[in-house]
């Protein structure tokens, strides 16, 4: 196995899943079948997890034709086009019928910067008013597997309750700070973020914040329950 590393968050959510992934190879089984991605941004990050993880098969859908793009020209320059493919469309509408296979493990970074609307720097990181719309929807779609960030200002309170009442288990998970960026530091974002925390819904410093990726699971033979680590991980 041969992993990356770097200091940026996608970078951090690119280990993660690949060391997520490794250590539960077995109980996953994604050598048998593929695994969904929501969202599949520039692919970099995983494209260099398919190329460190020889068996692994990706099917990943995204909205931006922009993306997709230049998702499948990194996939291509690191020679895993043949394990990693990308489609344009809603992850939502398509992602069942994917290759007609069965699947139960998705994974997903999805945009978690919240915001009363889509009226910020860049709206394609808006994740909802609370920043946890597609997670949660993603939790709610049936995949028996999930790996996904939790970012800690993103009502993860309610994620993590969501998950709860849906029958997932935090297998496991790792946690990164980060700093606030520019979407995040937008003053719009940073008081909506205020609000959040606030509220006791979610977490941040004055500049900084916390994301977790981690690995949900509704498999009765996968063991761990680490929900509670998780909470103070993310300072809750």
């Amino acid at each position: 196995m041969s992993c990356f590393s770097s200091a940026d968050e996608s970078a951090h959510y690119g280990f993660s899943v690949c060391m997520l992934l490794q250590q539960y190879r077995e109980q996953l089984g994604w050598e048998s079948a593929p695994v969904v991605e929501l969202g599949t941004g520039d692919a970099s990050a995983i494209a260099d997890v398919v190329a460190g993880l020889p068996g692994l098969r990706i099917h990943s859908f995204d909205i931006s034709a922009d993306s997709v793009q230049r998702a499948r020209a990194n996939i291509a320059e690191r020679g895993v086009a043949d394990r990693y493919t990308v489609e344009l469309g809603d992850f939502f509408d398509q992602a069942d019928a994917a290759g007609g296979e069965p699947v139960t493990t998705a994974i997903a970074n999805p945009p978690y910067i919240p915001a009363p609307d889509r009226d910020i720097l860049m709206p394609e990181l808006w994740g909802g008013v609370r920043g946890n719309d597609l997670t949660l929807q993603l939790l709610k779609a049936g995949y028996d597997n999930v790996v996904t960030a939790v970012a800690s200002y993103a009502d993860p309170v309610t994620t993590l309750s969501t998950a709860a009442d849906l029958g997932y288990r935090v297998v496991n998970f790792l946690a990164m700070g980060l700093d606030y960026g520019p979407y995040s530091s937008e003053p719009k974002v940073r008081e909506h973020i205020r609000r959040i925390v606030a509220e006791g819904r979610g977490w941040a410093g004055d500049d900084e914040y916390m994301v977790a990726v981690a690995l949900f699971t509704r498999d009765p033979r996968i063991p761990g329950d680490r929900a509670d680590q998780l909470h103070r991980a993310l300072q809750l």
